[in-house]
């Protein structure tokens, strides 16, 4: 079976703004361009939106994309899957309201990634480091991170250039 790879947002922003941007690295965007076409390589509709919305050449990038569908977050197991995530959060000591709060606005994508991962089991591939050991109920956390909450669900994440090895880019 092959591996499903899910991309964050910052898969493609983090790239753009800091060392691929458009004009320097062509190369880069192609191959994730054709990447995208792939069956195993998922981008949800949370994250679409997201790098969409900011009005810029990455935006219009992703917007005339050709053969490429986001993945709905509609299905009645992802949702539930999403509430599962939430209730983590709020209940498991670690953080603070506020991180319920931030997480539970309809557009982070963060609780929706690990909702949509647990259903495909999938790898979830991102720039976010996880905190690792300084997570504390003694001292809670008024941020969660993606790689955290993730690993509570079982879920892998891995940083972009494993996914740039695993598909064989060339740069």
């Amino acid at each position: 079976m092959s591996k499903i790879f899910l991309l964050d947002s910052n898969v493609f922003i983090t790239p753009y703004r800091l060392y691929y941007p458009f004009d320097f690295a062509p190369g880069y965007w192609q191959q994730l361009e054709v990447s995208l076409q792939l069956d195993n390589v998922k981008v949800p509709d949370v994250v679409f939106k997201e790098v969409s919305r900011m009005e810029d050449e990455l935006s219009v990038w992703i917007k005339n994309l050709s053969s490429f569908k986001p993945l709905s977050t509609k299905a009645s197991s992802v949702l539930a899957n999403y509430r599962k995530v939430l209730s983590y959060v709020q209940n498991c000591g670690l953080y603070k309201d506020e991180a319920l709060r931030n997480w539970a606005q309809k557009d982070i994508a963060d609780p929706w990634l690990i909702a949509v991962a647990m259903e495909l089991k999938a790898i979830i591939i991102t720039e976010e480091v996880s905190v690792g050991s300084g997570l504390s109920t003694k001292n809670p956390s008024k941020n969660a991170k993606l790689p955290d909450v993730a690993n509570y669900f079982g879920v892998k994440c891995e940083r972009l250039f494993y996914f740039m090895r695993e598909m064989n880019f060339k740069l």
